[in-house]
C-alpha cells in the first residue's frame, strides 16, 4: 500500500506507548485521511468516514497501481474545468505572440462556449464527437475546423502530460478529425499577375515584382528594406516581415523564423531600382516583434500614402480588390456594396505564381521550399506537385529541344550534338 492512513479521532499518547487518546475531532468530520506522495513530489490526500478504513486502503492501493501503469491522475484535476486549463496552458505554450492570440481565439470562439465548463477528467470521446458535430455547424470550412481541433487537443495532451488525465479523449478511435481540404492551387496566368500590377497605385505596382519574382509573403514585401538587397549578388535577404498585432503593427521575424536568401532576378532588381529612384526608401520605427517590444527602424521601399508603413487592411480592401475586380478575376460589387471575400486571390496568390513558374523550369522541391520559406519540403510537395512537369511532358519538351534547333536546315537529329 503506498502512502499511509491517518486516523484524525485518535493520536497516540504523550508518554510514547501503544496506548490511543481520544483527539479534539473525535466524533466529528471524517475519521480516515489517506495520504501519499503524487509524481510531482506534492503530497495528496482523500478523506474517508468511520468505519471506511478498508476502503481508504484500497483507494491507496488502486492510486500507487495507476501510478505504475502510467494511468494516474491528480484528484484536483476533478476541480478544474477544461477552460480553466485551456487558459493557462495557451498562455504559455508557444513564445510566438500570434500563435498564442490565434490559439486563444480559437478555443474562446469554438470550444469554450460547448466543452469549457466540463471538469477534465470527465471527458469520455463521446463528449468529442458531440462537439465536433456542434463544430460543423457553426465553421462550415472543414481546414478550420481541423485547425481548432487540433488546438483543442493539444490542450488535452498537454492535460495528460501534466497527469490531470489519463487519456486524449481527441486521439480515440471513434473520434473523426475533420479531413482537409485538397483544393488544389490554380496559379495566376502571367496575364492576370502583370494585369494586377498595372492597375495597382503606381508606388506599389513593384510589390508584385517582389511577391511574383521572389516569392514573398504579403507581410515580408511591405517589410522589405533597401538593406535586404543585394544588387550585385543577385540576392534578396528575407529578414523580418511588417506583422500585426493586437491592432497594432510590428516588425518581427518571418512566418515560423525562417529567415532566408532568395535569387534577385535581375528583371525584379530592375524594377525596385526603378521604384526607388522615384519613391526613395522611408525611414519607419515600429517595435520588435510584440506591441511592447524594443524600438527598430527599417527603412521601407513600401509605405503607405501617410509616408509610414503600408496598413495592409487598408491596401486589400481598397487597392488589391479593386484591381481584381478590374482584370476580372472577381466580380465588381453593387453600388453601395463591398467587395466578395476571395481569400484564394490574396497577395498569396502571386507566390503560388511564383512556384508555378520554378517547377515548370525544373527548380526541385527542395530548392523550392527554401526559396517559398517553409519548414518542411513535404508541404510544398504537398502543396505544388500537381504543378510539377509530368514525365511525358518531360519527354516531349526534351525530344522538341533536339529537334527544334535543326529544324530549318533539314537535317535529323544527329546534327544538333
Amino acid at each position: 500500500m503506498a502512502g499511509h492512513i491517518q486516523d484524525r479521532w485518535y493520536k497516540t499518547g504523550a508518554d510514547g506507548n501503544s496506548r490511543r487518546v481520544k483527539t479534539d475531532r473525535y466524533g466529528t468530520g471524517k475519521r480516515y485521511r489517506a495520504r501519499y506522495i503524487g509524481p510531482d513530489g506534492t503530497e495528496k490526500s482523500k478523506s474517508f468516514p468511520d468505519k471506511q478504513k478498508r476502503l481508504a486502503e484500497q483507494w491507496l492501493n488502486e492510486t500507487a497501481a495507476d501510478m505504475a501503469r502510467g494511468q494516474y491522475v491528480d484528484p484536483r484535476a476533478g476541480r478544474i474545468t477544461f477552460r480553466q486549463f485551456a487558459e493557462k496552458w495557451v498562455a504559455t505554450h508557444t513564445t510566438e505572440v500570434n500563435s498564442r492570440e490565434a490559439a486563444e481565439r480559437r478555443l474562446r470562439l469554438h470550444a469554450y462556449p460547448y466543452i469549457g465548463t466540463r471538469p477534465l477528467p470527465s471527458f469520455q470521446p463521446g463528449h468529442i464527437r458531440t462537439w465536433l458535430g456542434e463544430l460543423e455547424s457553426a465553421v462550415p470550412a472543414a481546414s478550420h475546423r481541423r485547425i481548432v481541433f487540433g488546438t483543442v487537443s493539444a490542450a488535452f495532451s498537454a492535460a495528460l502530460d501534466d497527469g490531470l488525465i489519463s487519456k486524449n479523449p481527441c486521439k480515440a478511435k471513434s473520434v473523426q478529425v475533420p479531413k482537409p481540404s485538397h483544393t488544389r492551387v490554380i496559379p495566376w496566368t502571367a496575364h492576370q499577375v502583370f494585369g494586377v500590377r498595372a492597375v495597382l497605385p503606381e508606388h506599389l505596382r513593384a510589390t508584385v515584382d517582389v511577391a511574383s519574382g521572389c516569392g514573398l509573403r504579403q507581410g515580408e514585401v511591405f517589410g522589405l528594406s533597401e538593406d535586404e538587397l543585394d544588387f550585385e549578388g543577385g540576392w534578396l535577404a528575407v529578414g523580418h516581415q511588417l506583422k500585426r498585432i493586437r491592432g497594432k503593427f510590428v516588425f518581427a521575424l518571418p512566418k515560423g523564423g525562417k529567415v532566408r536568401d532568395v535569387p534577385l532576378p535581375a528583371d525584379v532588381a530592375d524594377a525596385l531600382k526603378v521604384h526607388s529612384e522615384k519613391h526613395p526608401p522611408v525611414k519607419v520605427t515600429l517595435p520588435w516583434r510584440t506591441p511592447d517590444g524594443p524600438p527598430v527602424t527599417k527603412s521601407l521601399l513600401f509605405t503607405g500614402s501617410a509616408g509610414s508603413h503600408v496598413r495592409v487592411s487598408h491596401f486589400n480592401d481598397f487597392m488589391w480588390k479593386p484591381a481584381l475586380a478590374a482584370v476580372g478575376i472577381i466580380p465588381k460589387p453593387e453600388e453601395g456594396e463591398r467587395y466578395a471575400s476571395a481569400p484564394e486571390h490574396g497577395m498569396h496568390a502571386l507566390r503560388h505564381f511564383y512556384a508555378s513558374v520554378l517547377l515548370d523550369a525544373g527548380e526541385n522541391i527542395r530548392a523550392l521550399s527554401q526559396y517559398l520559406g517553409h519548414a518542411d519540403p513535404g508541404f510544398t510537395l504537398r502543396t505544388y506537385t500537381h504543378l510539377m512537369p509530368s514525365s511525358e511532358g518531360r519527354t516531349r519538351k526534351a525530344v522538341e529541344a533536339v529537334y527544334r534547333a535543326p529544324r530549318d536546315h533539314d537535317h535529323g537529329p544527329e546534327t544538333a550534338q
